[in-house]
C-alpha cells in the first residue's frame, strides 16, 4: 500500500529524471550528430574526454568557480551572519529580503548586468580611473588571466546572501542560554562564534555548501552570457561544453558523455559533504 502512495511521485520522477538520464548514459556509447544514424562507439567518448586538453580544463575550471560559488560565500555569509544575529540590528527582515534579492532575479538579467560593468568602458573601470588606480583597468572578461576570477566573482555575490539567509535562519534557534552560558565562562565574541554558533549551524553549512557546490558545477547560462567559454578556453565549463559539442559540434555522444561525468561528479561531491555532514550532526 505503501508503494501505490508513491508511485505517482516516483513515475514522474523517473519521466522526468531517472529516463532523461539513461537515455543520456545509452548515447554516451555512440558517435551520433543528432540526425543521423548513431553508430557504436564503446568508451571512445569518455576517452575523447579525458585526452581533450580543453575538455579537461572545463572541469577543473568549474573545481576553481567552487572556491568562488561555495567556499567564498560560506566564510563571507558566516561571518557576517555572526555579525548581525549578535547586534541584533533595527530592520533585519528588510535587510534578509535585500541580500536574499539575487536568488529571484534571473540569471541571464544578472550575466548582462555584470558584463556591462566588466565592459572596458563600464561602472568598474570608470571607479578604478576615477581614484587614480588606471594601471588596474582592463577588459576584465576578456583578459586571459582575469577572465574566470571575473566570472567567479559574480557567483560570489549571488551566493553570498543566500548563505547568509540560510545561516541567519539557523543562529536564530540556537538558545540564548548557550551564550550566556558561554560569557559566563569568559568567552568572547570569537570564542562564543567557534563555541556555540559553529556546531550549531552545521547542518545549514551542509545545505548551504550542496546548493552553492551544485550550483558552481552546473552553471550555465552565466558563462554563456558573459564569455561562451573565452577568451580561449580559460573559462569554458562542463555544462557549456555540453551545449556547444551537441548544438555547434554535432557531438551528441561525446556531450553526453560529458554529462553524464558532470552528473558523477556533483553527485560524488554532494555525497561527501552529506555524509560529513549527518556525521558531525550526529557528533554533536
Amino acid at each position: 500500500m505503501a508503494y501505490l502512495f508513491i508511485l505517482p511521485a516516483f513515475a514522474v520522477y523517473a519521466a522526468f529524471a531517472l529516463y532523461p538520464l539513461g537515455k543520456a548514459v545509452y548515447l554516451s556509447f555512440f558517435e551520433w550528430d543528432g540526425l543521423t544514424l548513431g553508430t557504436w562507439a564503446g568508451l571512445s567518448n569518455y576517452t575523447d574526454v579525458l585526452s581533450n586538453e580543453r575538455l579537461r580544463g572545463a572541469f577543473l575550471h568549474s573545481l576553481v568557480l567552487i572556491g568562488f560559488y561555495a567556499v567564498i560565500p560560506l566564510v563571507v555569509g558566516l561571518i557576517l551572519a555572526a555579525i548581525l544575529h549578535r547586534a541584533r540590528v533595527w530592520g533585519l527582515g528588510f535587510f534578509r529580503s535585500v541580500v536574499f534579492l539575487p536568488q529571484v532575479v534571473p540569471m541571464v538579467v544578472i550575466a548582462v548586468a555584470w558584463r556591462q560593468l566588466y565592459a572596458p568602458d563600464g561602472s568598474l573601470n570608470s571607479a578604478l580611473s576615477g581614484i587614480g588606480l588606471d594601471s588596474l583597468t582592463r577588459g576584465w572578461l576578456g583578459d586571459y588571466d582575469w577572465a574566470l576570477p571575473a566570472v567567479g566573482f559574480i557567483g560570489t555575490w549571488f551566493e553570498i546572501g543566500l548563505v547568509t539567509v540560510l545561516m541567519m535562519a539557523g543562529m536564530s534557534r540556537i538558545p540564548t542560554q548557550q551564550y550566556e552560558a558561554a560569557r559566563l565562562d569568559g568567552a568572547g565574541p570569537v570564542r562564543e562564534f567557534f563555541a556555540v554558533t559553529l556546531p550549531a549551524v552545521r547542518g545549514q553549512i551542509s545545505v548551504a555548501l550542496t546548493l552553492t557546490v551544485i550550483a558552481s558545477l552546473k552553471t550555465f547560462d552565466l558563462i554563456y552570457m558573459t564569455t561562451k567559454g573565452g577568451p580561449g578556453y580559460q573559462t569554458t565549463v562542463p555544462s557549456y561544453e555540453v551545449y556547444r559539442q551537441a548544438f555547434e559540434q554535432g557531438k551528441v555522444g561525446l556531450a553526453s558523455a560529458i554529462g553524464v561525468l558532470l552528473t558523477i561528479v556533483i553527485f560524488a561531491i554532494s555525497f561527501v559533504i552529506t555524509r560529513v555532514g549527518d556525521r558531525d550532526t550526529e557528533t554533536s
